[in-house]
């Protein structure tokens, strides 16, 4: 049974920081790329960060690139999301993804509202 749980979300004033957590299980976890998107009311779901399968590489949109930061740990199969320096912009709903050749699983999301 695949499954990806995120986990960290919460409210936040401006300036604070997250750490957003995503548990796989039921699918071979190293052998996928892990990306997170997130999705603000009213609007398409955006891509925020990608990592490759075993961590080698990563890259973030513009949006985000100084702050976040994404890493995994295979051993034990979560990707996670470091949110520094976050921004009212920054609310939405976040959601992880695996991703390999025509496979792809999501996430049921994670609420991050930044407000002061």
């Amino acid at each position: 049974q695949v499954q990806l749980v995120e986990s960290g979300g919460g409210l936040v004033q401006p300036g604070a920081s997250l750490r957003l957590s995503c548990a796989a299980s039921g699918f071979t976890f190293s052998n996928y790329t892990m990306r997170w998107y997130r999705q603000a009311p009213g609007k398409e779901r955006d891509f925020v960060a990608h990592i490759s399968s075993i961590g080698g590489f990563t890259n973030y949109a513009d949006s985000v690139k100084g702050r976040f930061t994404i890493s995994r740990d295979n051993a034990k199969n979560t990707v996670y999301l470091q949110m520094n320096s976050l921004k009212p912009e920054d609310t939405a709903v976040y959601y992880c993804n695996a991703k390999r050749a025509t496979v792809d699983y999501w996430g049921q999301g994670t609420q991050v509202t930044v407000s002061s």
